[in-house]
């Protein structure tokens, strides 16, 4: 049984008891025979007062002041037991309770071990440069594999029976994907990978880094300064010289007693941070463009009209049509530019868009990177086709003579078309007329009906040519105008995080410098170090620590001066 010195009870007669235990194990026998009775005085808060042998007596109401007592007791007092009687209900709920919080506990600490093991694992910086090399990877080879392509297309290019390198077959393609690359479920689920790991690294160091250099660090120990990078002593000089020195290159300077604190270019500190958060915003426009965007092409005749969201299709899961898909597209006119050579220079469509109620909009002439937008939509001037060709015969018409493309081998563009003359021979029944070739809207080629070369005509000459009897004379070709379409709501967000990209990272070069100074008697111990520009630190320490004995000696001639002056 422990002694009786080994239990103290503190009584105060406004509050309730509390039980302390000593650390002396064994009392001497002297401690042991006498009670020791220590008082103080408190102020009064009503209650009774206990005497030397443990028995409480009543405080008398109109007493000023209480005996606040301290009593030795020879035993522990008993310790508190559980009300018996309960039921047998309330028994197993109180243990099904006891059971369900310490598996919640457990599970609560299990859940906390595995995010923290989780965040461990994606913070780790081997791993973050492995997927941005993968992504990188991918994105090069999406440019090179011709994105979205009819699957005949990678059938006939890809074949099984004659593999590029000798392994490389459409399969490889298209089972992943990467006949869309950048919205295929491999180059999404890599880009989200590396915002968790670079979210893991804010979190679990750059954060932690901007608490502690935010901290005014003080230290009271001289040895620990001068281990750092850059270590002095100022003799015959005072911290509050070195902070008016450090506070003129600067820094921020706290005192606290003998010591100093000073530092500059905290905002370097805070730039990786914006640099993670610049790369999600990036990596965010990216998936945004790729499951949230519309695209379509359209080849449109001159003259002709077309409804945006007729053309538009969706191309992920988040494409939402806004209302400006009902916009009506009118082609007012297209033509062409061309070289000395007869070489196409540039193509131009004049467009015209018009709302539900039929009125303009919007009207401007597109051509090659000089596109349309309007309303979240962009409209590419990228290709143009040979429609129509207005040909009159012996007077009559004009007649509209489509157009056909001829494949040819190459990206040299052929079209053709035809016009059947009446055939005065009913023995023959195959259909014989007039072939016109032309490889652009400037000029073009006449056949007979026997094959034979007669001649070459512009539409804009007016010039009539004979042919098998027949007069013929082109009035004008009908170019038609190759547009591209597409909606990316992503854009503006890439744009946004490259912007902040370029910044932060400029501001990821300033040094963040941190100097700790000591008075140590008449002597300044200083130190301090930076995290970038460690030479450039050293010089300029050497040259602040320089000007201090030059201000320690204006100050004294500025007492001096007040001294005389004042005699």
């Amino acid at each position: 049984m422990p002694s009786p010195a080994s239990y103290l009870l503190l009584l105060n007669p406004a509050k309730s008891f509390s039980l302390r235990r000593l650390s002396h194990p064994q009392p001497s026998p002297r401690l042991q025979a006498r009670r020791p009775h220590v008082s103080c005085d408190a102020q009064r808060g009503g209650g009774s007062r206990t005497g030397g042998g443990g028995r409480r007596e009543a405080i008398p109401a109109g007493a000023s002041k209480a005996k606040k007592q301290i009593v030795f007791f020879d035993a522990a007092p008993p310790v508190a037991q559980p009300q018996q009687g309960g039921s047998a209900v309330e028994k197993g709920e109180g243990e099904k309770a006891t059971t369900k919080a310490g598996s919640g506990n457990a599970a609560l600490a299990l859940l906390r071990r595995a995010t923290k093991k989780t965040l461990a694992v994606l913070s780790n910086l081997p791993l973050a440069i492995s997927e941005m090399f993968a992504i990188a990877a991918l994105m090069a080879l999406g440019t090179v594999i011709d994105q979205g392509e009819a699957p005949s297309y990678y059938f006939e290019k890809f074949p099984e029976d004659n593999p590029v390198f000798g392994f490389i077959t459409w399969r490889w393609i298209l089972t992943p994907g990467f006949d869309h690359m950048f919205s295929s479920p491999v180059f999404l689920g890599l880009l989200a990978l590396l915002a968790l790991s670079l979210m893991a690294c804010t979190y679990t160091t750059q954060l932690p880094m901007v608490k502690v250099a935010r901290r005014w660090s003080f230290t009271q120990s001289g040895e620990r300064i001068k281990k750092q990078e850059f270590a002095d002593s100022l003799p015959r000089a005072s911290i509050q010289d070195l902070g008016v020195i450090l506070m003129g290159a600067g820094y921020e300077v706290f005192t606290k007693g003998p010591s100093l604190y000073a530092f500059k270019g905290l905002a370097g500190r805070y730039a990786p941070i914006g640099v993670h958060l610049a790369m999600l915003f990036i990596m965010a426009g990216a998936t945004l463009s790729a499951t949230g965007s519309f695209k379509g092409s359209v080849d449109v005749p001159q003259g002709l009209n077309f409804v945006i969201g007729d053309v538009m299709k969706p191309r992920g899961v988040l494409s939402v049509a806004p209302d400006v898909f009902n916009t009506e597209i009118h082609v007012n006119r297209f033509y062409m530019e061309y070289y000395d050579s007869g070489e196409v220079l540039q193509f131009y469509s004049d467009l015209s868009l018009f709302n539900l109620d039929g009125k303009e909009v919007m009207r401007k002439t597109i051509k090659v990177n000089d596109p349309l937008r309007y309303g979240g939509i962009t409209i590419y001037q990228t290709d143009w086709g040979f429609s129509a060709l207005q040909v009159r015969k012996n007077g009559e018409g004009p007649f509209n003579l489509a157009m056909a493309p001829l494949k040819l081998n190459g990206d040299k563009k052929l079209f053709g078309t035809f016009l059947p003359l009446e055939d005065s021979d009913s023995s023959n029944p195959s259909v014989k007329g007039i072939s016109m070739l032309a490889r652009d809207l400037q000029s073009i080629v006449l056949y007979d009906q026997d094959g034979k070369f007669v001649g070459v005509r512009r539409p804009s000459s007016k010039l009539p040519i004979e042919i098998n009897g027949n007069e013929i004379l082109i009035e004008d070709a009908i170019g038609s105008t190759g547009l591209d379409l597409k909606t990316d709501p992503g854009v503006p967000i890439v744009y946004a995080g490259f912007g902040a990209l370029m910044l932060t990272t400029c501001i990821s070069y300033l040094s963040h410098s941190q100097i700790w100074a000591l008075q140590d008697g008449s002597t300044v111990v200083v130190g301090g170090k930076t995290n970038r520009a460690k030479l450039e630190f050293s010089e300029e320490m050497n040259q602040l620590l320089d000007k201090v004995p030059e201000l320690i000696g204006a100050n004294n001639e500025n007492v001096v001066d007040s001294k005389s002056t004042a005699t």
